[in-house]
């Protein structure tokens, strides 16, 4: 162990001394630390802003002034998604799927306001997280100053003397190991300030461990994997040129080839022949807003027959709003359907890609961060039905308040006669029915085990190279 301990000072002293190591370790500690800051403040500013705007929009529908129901159905309301607290580090997904939703009665309207249209403000450095620095650059720092760890040792012809005084090849691997293991540990030093930052502001602490946990054994996958180069072949050059290879694969050839291999394997029906066949079926529903449409004579009979009058006039309840109701209801089961579906397709593509983290230690880390801090599909897909089950909820509880609460007679003459339409406007305490919305990221058990496959292709890259590289070292010879 004293052996391990000292190669990896030895290492260090010639880190400090080298001025390649210094500038580079300098450029990317400015680097991570103005980009945590900056995605921070963003990222609060944000939330702040939505949760503002979220209670404002509940306030306004709620402050409506007397009026019929059905205008507040076409009213509408406003769901917005405030940014988990670890989207200040990972914002995943959110940076290009919509944050807030408009709600009205008959449609499900798409997400809006995505923050990569925004990041022109910033030119272009909005998409700049430390999440992509972990995953993209610091590799590039380890490759830079760790790829002739080994191999420098064979070149300075000090190998030699080195294992003649007993020092073997795994102890030499573990202490250049160690050195750059310390290294990880100081460039990580952001990560887990930010994940501390977000404990602070309601996250969960092991869900901020997992994270800094994760991106700890990413980074040491690739400090692995430079020590095993370093090991096995006999130049810088070549130790450098293998190196970027690997990396370029890793970090921009395999994420293509995944997502073009999910978008070919599992294709994705067109948005204009899905509307058509949507549209198709939704004609056959019938209008909610025609009482006399025959798709509602079944309704219509049955009512009569339950209350044993002649006439939709006769009703003790108001037939419009019925129909209103189950045209609604019908709609909103259709509309899931093809949501459901969509979306569906959609997680299956995603699964495809993160399965290609077994090939690429990027696509793992990319996959378990975006689970991790809250910011992948799944979660986005959960803020749009939870978004739906909001708007179907008040979307019904108005049409409730049309069907109790406004006779069928001043209904039919709301638009011929003033008083009729006077009388056709129900109280505005019917609208305190909307119910808050508070969007939260899953439990910390529901991230880590949908995270739980990208962690372990982690851990199988980590302890694959090592026991490669122990294997190489055995070998190592001057």
């Amino acid at each position: 162990m004293s052996q391990v301990v000292t190669v990896a000072k030895e290492e260090w002293r010639y880190w400090l001394r080298s001025r390649l190591v210094q500038i580079g370790l300098i450029v990317f500690a400015v680097l991570l630390v103005f980009t945590s800051i900056l995605t921070a403040s963003r990222v609060t500013e944000l939330r702040h802003e939505r949760v503002h705007q979220q209670e404002q929009a509940e306030q306004t529908f709620r402050d409506q002034p007397d009026r019929h129901p059905h205008r507040m159905v076409h009213y509408g309301h406003y769901a917005f998604r405030a940014p988990t607290p670890l989207a200040q580090f990972d914002p995943g997904v959110d940076a290009v799927t919509g944050q807030s939703i408009f709600l009205e009665g008959h449609r499900q309207n798409s997400a809006m306001f995505a923050e990569a249209r925004g990041t022109a403000r910033a030119g272009g450095f909005g998409s700049l997280t430390p999440a992509l620095i972990y995953q993209l650059f610091l590799p590039l720092l380890l490759i830079a100053i760790g790829h002739a760890a080994i191999v420098r040792e064979r070149e300075a012809k000090t190998l030699a003397p080195l294992m003649a005084q007993g020092l073997n090849g795994p102890a030499l691997y573990l202490g250049k190991g160690l050195a750059l293991l310390g290294l990880i540990a100081g460039l990580s030093v952001p990560a887990l300030f930010g994940g501390g930052l977000a404990v602070t502001q309601g996250e969960s602490l092991s869900v901020a461990l997992g994270l800094y946990g994760a991106y700890f054994i990413y980074l040491g996958i690739w400090g692995a994997l430079i020590l095993t180069v370093s090991c096995l072949v006999r130049s810088r050059g070549v130790a450098l040129g293998l190196l970027l290879m690997m990396w370029i694969f890793s970090a921009l050839v395999v994420p293509r080839i995944a997502v073009t291999w999910a978008s070919y394997s599992l294709p994705s029906e067109g948005k204009i022949i899905t509307d058509m066949r949507m549209n198709e079926d939704l004609r056959k529903l019938g209008d909610g807003h025609n009482s006399a449409d025959p798709a509602f004579a079944k309704l219509k009979s049955n009512l009569l027959a339950q209350y044993d009058v002649e006439s939709v006039d006769e009703l003790p309840v108001n037939f419009r709003g019925l129909v209103a109701q189950q045209s609604e209801g019908e709609l909103t089961e259709t509309l899931n359907k093809y949501a459901e579906k969509r979306m569906s397709r959609e997680l299956e593509q995603s699964k495809r890609v993160d399965s290609f983290g077994l090939i690429s230690p990027y696509v793992a880390i990319s996959a378990a961060s975006r689970t991790l801090a809250g910011t992948d599909l799944s979660t986005h897909h959960r803020f749009l039905r939870e978004a739906e089950a909001l708007r179907f909820d008040f979307v019904q509880g108005l049409n409730t308040a049309h069907i109790e609460k406004l006779s069928y007679a001043d209904d039919m003459a709301r638009n011929k006669d003033e008083a009729s339409g006077k009388r056709a406007r129900v109280s505005s305490e019917n609208w305190q029915i909307l119910q808050d919305f508070n969007f939260q990221p899953d439990t910390a058990a529901t991230r880590f085990g949908q995270a739980i496959a990208s962690l372990i292709s982690l851990l199988i890259w980590l302890l694959g190279i090592i026991f490669i590289g122990l294997l190489a070292s055995r070998r190592l010879r001057p």
